[in-house]
């Protein structure tokens, strides 16, 4: 399909729902991966106004993931985070070093960023976790959460750290390990 198609079968004007801040509702920010098949708010049971979501390729917490929030939390009011991984991610199909190997070969320089791939999205999900937690532009007070989302059932299982083994419910309809 070309460019023109996709963009003849879009809506003008677009959909708007009216009344709605800018500050989420639940003060929720969710940091996920770009996949096209993951709809991140009916993974949370979210509606549009509830949450900010940040995107990127593996839901890889970057310096301008951070900024994002930064700029959440403080200018927007959200305080909890939600991180999600998920099942069959491209990012397990190769490696950083494979990556740039291949970027520099072509374009004859390498990129000034690592692509973030990973081999497990439980263990990425941890230590996406560990570097919010540890941000110093993030408030404090930052509640952050982890989940793996699985592409073939639908499960959304909590990913646990010794830090979060104590961790408050997080917002509204949150899916939680049963």
């Amino acid at each position: 399909m070309s460019m023109e198609e996709l963009l003849s079968r879009r809506p003008n004007p677009a959909g708007v729902v009216r009344n709605l801040a800018a500050t989420p509702l639940e003060r929720l920010a969710v940091v996920t991966c770009m996949d096209a098949r993951i709809d991140t708010f009916g993974v949370l049971g979210l509606r549009i106004g509830d949450a900010h979501v940040i995107r990127n390729a593996g839901g890889v917490v970057t310096d301008d993931v951070i900024r994002s929030l930064a700029i959440s939390q403080r200018k927007l009011a959200t305080r909890y985070v939600i991180l999600i991984a998920h099942t069959g991610c491209g990012m397990l199909s190769f490696t950083d070093d494979e990556f740039v190997a291949e970027l520099a070969h072509e374009t004859g320089q390498p990129p000034t960023w690592r692509p973030g791939t990973f081999p497990d999205p439980a263990q990425h999900v941890r230590h996406g976790m560990q570097q919010l937690r540890t941000s110093p532009f993030l408030r404090a007070d930052t509640e952050v959460r982890g989940f793996v989302f699985d592409l073939t059932t639908g499960a959304v299982d909590e990913v646990h750290t010794p830090a979060a083994t104590a961790a408050t419910p997080a917002p509204r309809d949150a899916p939680a390990n049963d």
